[in-house]
Formats: C-alpha cells, structure tokens, sequence
C-alpha cells in the first residue's frame, strides 16, 4: 500500500488530507487532519440505481468515538449508540453543501461515512468531515461537480481566524461555518452576538478565499490518486415526455398559481396531473415518470412568473411580507407563551421555568459533560401541514430547526447570576407553508418576554428565497413553503434591531456571488426590522412579574463551613427540607444557596429549616436533644447534627437522682435550656430549668 499524502498550513498548523492505504473496499476514502484532530471519511456508492425516485438517495453519517478523545462512554452499555444532537447537526453542515453537487439523473445510492478518529483540546472535527466528504467525493469514480471545502470563520478582537482553535472560538463574537466551490459559496451556518450583516458578508468572503485553498489542495490529491468517473445514463424519452406534458398543462399550472391557499391550489395542480395523464393517454407503467416530470413543469411555472412578470405564488411583490398576527399569553398555566403567525405558517411557542437540576447534561469533544440551561425544542406534527399521518420520533430536520432557532435567541439570553433558571423553551408547529424555524424564532422571543425572563431585546426571523437563469435573479422576502421547494436558495437570517444573531444558507445551485448575497442579507435586514416591529407592538418589554405558576427563586448566603450541617450526616437533614417543603435546593461551595419553590411560603419554611440548623448555639434559648450517650454523672444530648451538649445528673431534676442512668433512657428526646457555654465551645444544659411554656429552637429537627 502506499500512503499518498497532501498537505497546506491553516491557524498556525498543518492541514492534510491524505488516501490510499485504508478502506480499499470504498470507493473514496480519506483522512483528514488538522493538529492532532483527525476525521475518516468514505463514500460509497450502490451499483445500480434506485427505481422510481426523482431525488439523489444521499445519507450522511457523523459519528465521534468515544476513544477519540481517550475516554470509555458512559452509561450502563459501554459502547456508542444513536448518534446525539451535535453529530445530527454535523452530519446536516456536510450534507447540505454536496448534496447539490451531484449530475441531474443520478439516482444511485450514495453513503458518506464520518468517524472522528483522533481529537485534540483545539480544533473541532466538524469542518474536516466537509472536506473530507468532498475530497472522498472527488477521488472516487462517484460523479460530483465538485470539489467544495468548508471552513469555520470567527472574529476575535476584530480578526477574522480560520478554523479557530477551541479558545479562539469561545472569545469570539461570530461564528460560521462556510462551504463553497472555487467559484461561490453554497452553504453558510451560524450565529454571532448582533454583528451587522456587512460584517456577516466580510466573514464569508473570508471564509471562501480560505476555502479556494482546501479545493486545490483536493485537485492535488486528485492528480495523484483517482479513479474513472461513473457515467450517468440520460433518459431520452423522458425529455421527450416533459414536452408533451408542458404543452398540455403549462398554461393551466399558471392559472392555478393564481390560488393563494395552498391547499386548495395544490389540490387543483393534482387535478390537472389526473387530467393530463388522462388526455396524452400515458401508459400506468409511466405514471410514476410523469410525476417527476410535473414537478420540473410546475417548478418552471412558478420561476417564469416571478422572473419574467415579478409575480410571487400568492400574488406579492419579491419583498413583501405576509400578513403577521401575534397573540402573547395565550394559556394561564404556561409560564410564557405566544402564537405567532405569518400567513400559513403558525407557530405556538412556550417558556418553562425550572430549576438548576433540571438542565440538560451533553457530553461533547470540546467541553466534556456540561450543564445546558437554555434548550429550545422544536415540533413538526403532520397535522401542520394536512398530512394523516401519526407522530414519529423526532427528525433530522427537527433538531435542525430547532438549533437554528436556539442559537437565534441564546446571546440574549441572560445569565445565571441575573436570572438563575434553567429556561426551556418549546415551538410546536401548528400550521406551515413557509419557514416554521424562523416563526419559532419570533415565537420564542414573545413567549420570553411574556414569561419575563429579563432579555434585553426582542429576535425575529426571515427567510430569503431566490429564483435564478443565467445572470438574471429575484430574491424573495419571507418565502412559502412551494417557493423553497422549487427555488434556489433557503437563507434564513435571525437577530435584533443591532444585528445578527443566527444565519444559515442553502442553495440548489453551484454558488452565490457577492452581489446576491449582498442583497439577500439587507433585504432580510429590512423584513426583519418590520417584524420586529410588530412584535414590540404585541409586548413591548419583558413582563415584571414570573407567572405565579412560576417557581419561585429564593438565595440566602452561609459560611462554607455550616454547609455540611445543612447537608447533615447521609444528607439527612437536606432531605428532610425537601420533603417536608417540596422545594428543590441548589447548593455551591462557596456557600451560595438557591432554593427552587412552587409556593413563596414553602420557600419562605424552608429558609427558616436552613436558618435553624446554622444557627448558633444560644446562651439562655431552649432546645431539643437526642441522648446520645448516658453515664452515671449524666447524659449527652445532641442538638444539633455534631453539636453535644452535657446534661449533668444535678440539673435532671429538682429533686436529687443519684445516676443519670435511672432516669434517662440512650435515643430519648429531651428539653432543655443551655445554661453554659465556656470559650472552647462546650455547651451544658439544663432539663430542670428548661419552662414549658417556650418553644424549641431546633423543633422542625425532631418531627
């Protein structure tokens, strides 16, 4: 075997993809490095073709083994099971870019495989699996109008980095990952701290002269080891079918786009389909062929009318937003809540408030295990778009949304030390025709406000649409559902009235130039300032008061060392707060207490439990005590977890006992009153003297 290596120098390392001695039996296989991090990256491809399908079968898979970064997984089955959130979103970034790369009329199957090998503490695998799909692509006999690379550009101290270290990453104020061809760029994803969109704009421009490196760097290793490119038969009759189908139902299409609800326009092209089939008398072993066909057809309706009349599905001008209402507070019993709709698209939206423990635990490459506090999760029932189908288990697409959407509204989000909750918040999607993420977007930040959690501005979402032939091209403001189907280009931009806080692009075709995306991002910015402005209209500021239905946040601050006390020998003590006051008790070395309660009165009982047992010993004050101990000259009493006190035989009673043990039994509760403390803290008391009518302290310890 011999290793066949090529490498350039990228943020101060060595940047290397090299083939040739490892997974002979795929038909591209790669490694790809970068300092001690290192992907393994194969494409593989079926022999024959799918049947019946219009659309490339392409799956791509991300996984990051646990020995890649020396640890054994945890849990009860050592082993790495279904992939987690991140590898989901991962395996998303190197799909998107490559999957439009592919020769129309290519319908085998296609499987990209991605295992991170090696990890270091500076340099996420992620990126390296976009190269390496693309260089596995490249070298195989799969056909791919490629090569594209990908690259992560961040900004710290007003530099731009190229795939930044972990650091470099974490002081930064924008972040992205860019994909593209030597040409244009054909993939954005990311968020940034309200950055303008010029600067939005220098970051991708940016990121593609960098990944202009990477593409030669893939020809190089193309030069040296490659393999014939699988031909692509082109199906004849069917181009001849399309004619015949166009003739007969393009004229009708285009009346039908005329319908605005879409429902009851695509049931009319349905119906012109059955008809068309019917009148050009198409054999039924052909159906499943003209269906493809329609498709084309319908799309070129759709891309004619706005390019040569400006003339959108439902009527509006390529700029124009759909009618928006907002309602905030919808249900007492949420904490906050909001529906956001814009035209067909509809989103209920809600905040929950919880407690510290209730956070999601991820264990990642960068970080290891943490503690999340702020979660957004996002659902797309079948309801929301007129489907009978039953609800299935979440979906690629689903995490997706919903990360988009989060990292939309997290730098707003305040911190821990100003609002100590954990916040979740959850978008169910009760109606779509047009981008459901960025109406979760607008969703979230009314449900927010509405719960009053102190962020300090309101988020809003749009997506952007394009149509493009040749050098002519439309972008298309807030765009439905048809027109991201059968158009060129999902760009959603998120963020406030000061700038961006999420962007993520997708196109279905080889790139975008400077121009469109220019014009795309201050189009967005315009739509996005209109919706914001609705939305201040419906909640203007975030509401003073947490719903009642709330937990209520209560801090008090001890000396560290009392805090075993509040713990107590096995955690007695703690526990007994908990179950006697249902409240949820945060605990931090330095002495911070946090308690998390449904009612204020079972915060404000167990404040007084805490205070109980950390108080002092009093001269003069009455007390509970356990004996512990009894001799003939008298007993021990504790009265507090590890605090003794001695009841001596003459202070048992008035009369005279000649030896504690006659009259005092070992786990028996006594009264009693402290009547001595000397200065090396040991405490003596009384029972005699303790008065019936007085209260004890410690009482809530012994019942």
């Amino acid at each position: 075997m011999k290793e066949i290596k090529v490498q350039t120098e990228m943020n101060g390392t060595i940047f290397s993809i090299e083939t040739g001695y490892f997974a002979g039996q795929a038909n591209g296989a790669v490694i790809v490095r970068q300092g001690d991090t290192a992907v393994l990256v194969t494409a593989v491809m079926s022999e024959e073709p799918q049947e019946d399908t219009d659309f490339l079968p392409l799956t791509v898979e991300y996984r990051e083994k646990s020995y890649a970064y020396g640890k054994i997984p945890g849990g009860f089955v050592k082993r790495e099971g279904k992939p987690s959130d991140r590898e989901v979103l991962v395996a998303r970034n190197i799909d998107r870019p490559i999957r439009p790369l592919f020769p129309k009329g290519f319908y085998n199957d296609v499987i990209i495989t991605v295992y991170t090998l090696s990890a270091d503490d500076q340099f996420d695998p992620d990126v390296l699996g976009i190269v390496g799909a693309s260089a596995a692509l490249h070298i195989s006999d799969i056909p791919f109008d490629g090569p594209i690379a990908g690259v992560r550009v961040c900004r710290v101290s007003g530099e731009f980095i190229v795939n930044p270290t972990y650091q470099q990453k974490n002081d930064s104020d924008l972040e992205i990952v860019v994909a593209g061809s030597e040409d244009a760029i054909v993939m954005v994803e990311g968020g940034a701290n309200e950055v303008p969109e010029d600067v939005i704009l220098q970051a991708m421009l940016f990121g593609h002269q960098e990944i202009k490196r990477l593409i030669h760097l893939q020809r190089e290793l193309r030069d040296k080891f490659s393999k014939p490119k699988y031909k692509v038969q082109v199906d004849e009759e069917a181009e001849t079918l399309k004619l015949k189908i166009k003739e007969f139902s393009y004229d009708r299409v285009k009346e039908a786009f005329l319908i605005e609800d879409k429902k009851q326009r695509n049931g009319e092209i349905a119906k012109i389909f059955q008809e068309t089939l019917t009148s050009l008398e198409i054999p039924e072993d052909k159906h499943k062929k003209a269906s493809f066909l329609y498709k084309e057809i319908v799309s070129e309706v759709m891309r004619d009318q706005i390019l040569k009349e400006g003339r959108r599905i439902d009527g509006r001008k390529p700029e124009e937003i759909r009618p928006i209402w907002i309602k905030v507070g919808v249900f007492p019993r949420n904490h906050g809540s909001a529906i956001f709709t814009r035209g067909q698209t509809q989103a209920f939206v809600t905040t929950t408030l919880g407690s510290p423990s209730e956070g999601q635990i991820e264990e990642s490459i960068e970080a290891g295990e943490v503690m999340k506090r702020f979660m957004l999760h996002y659902n797309f029932p079948p309801f929301s778009t007129g489907e009978a189908k039953p609800p299935r288990a979440t979906s690629r697409r689903e995490i997706g949304h919903g990360n988009l959407a989060e990292r939309a509204l997290e730098p707003l989000i305040p911190s821990e030390e100003e609002f100590p909750y954990v916040i979740r918040v959850v978008s169910d999607i009760l109606e779509s025709n047009g981008s459901t993420s960025m109406a979760t977007v607008c969703g979230g930040s009314l449900s927010l406000f509405d719960a009053g959690v102190p962020i300090k501005k309101h988020v809003a979402g749009i997506a952007m649409g394009l149509i493009k032939e040749g050098d002519r091209f439309v972008v298309l403001s807030d765009i439905l559902g048809d027109e991201d189907h059968l158009g060129d280009m999902d760009f959603k931009v998120a963020g406030t009235r000061d700038g961006v806080t999420s962007i993520q692009m997708d196109i279905k075709v080889k790139g975008l130039t400077k121009e469109i995306l220019e014009k795309a991002l201050q189009q967005a910015k315009a739509g996005r300032e209109y919706i914001l402005n609705l939305m201040y209209q419906a909640i203007s500021e975030p509401r003073k008061e947490l719903s009642p239905y709330a937990p209520v946040v209560t801090k008090l601050r001890v000396l560290p060392e009392k805090i075993s006390l509040i713990i107590g020998p096995a955690g007695k003590n703690i526990k007994k707060i908990i179950d006697e006051t249902g409240v949820k008790i945060d605990i931090q070395q330095d002495g911070l207490v946090k308690l998390y309660a449904l009612h204020k009165t079972s915060a404000e009982k167990a404040i007084s439990m805490i205070n109980e047992l950390i108080m002092e010993i009093e001269l003069g004050e009455v007390y509970l005590g356990k004996v512990t101990r009894v001799e003939d000259y008298g007993a021990f009493l504790e009265l507090m977890p590890g605090r003794l006190s001695l009841l001596h035989v003459s202070q048992i009673s008035r009369e005279r006992v000649k030896s504690a043990k006659d009259v005092i039994k070992l786990g028996e509760i006594l009264k009693v009153k402290v009547i001595d403390i000397d200065e090396q803290g040991k405490i003596k008391v009384s029972l005699k003297d303790a008065p019936d009518n007085v209260e004890p302290k410690n009482k809530f310890l012994f019942e």
